[in-house]
């Protein structure tokens, strides 16, 4: 297993992480398999989408952030259940398949870290099979 760290710098944003996990698959060497990407933190996620146009990141941040706003009208004592529920929304995990020492993804396809309750340090762990 490996595991990455990134630095976020807002409270919502999309990071593509792609690179940073073809540099993880380099290293191991596997020529063919599946990549499991997985973020132990309850306020980010996971997720893949396009890469070609920011404004999807963006589309996606402002939806997200209309299905759950910061409310005052939320129990949780740390004030950031908007960020647990989108986490929830995204996911904690996903899956790429390798092919030929590659990650098998579309065209316009990154990886991304969603923050949602930045700005943190958020682990990445990846494991290939």
């Amino acid at each position: 297993m490996y595991e990455l760290e990134i630095n976020t710098t807002k409270r919502s944003q999309m990071i593509d992480i792609t690179k940073r996990l073809s540099t993880v698959l380099h290293e191991d060497k596997t020529d063919n398999g599946i990549m499991m990407v997985f973020i132990p933190h309850t306020t980010a996620g996971i997720t893949i989408n396009e890469n070609g146009d920011p404004d999807v990141k963006r589309d996606i941040l402002h939806q997200l952030k209309e299905i759950s706003p910061q409310s005052e009208e939320f129990k949780h004592f740390e004030g950031n259940s908007d960020a647990h529920v989108k986490a929830s929304l995204v996911g904690a995990s996903t899956q790429v398949i390798i092919k030929d020492s590659e990650l098998c993804l579309g065209t316009w396809q990154s990886v991304y870290l969603c923050e949602f309750d930045g700005p943190r340090r958020r682990k990445i762990w990846v494991h290939i099979k």
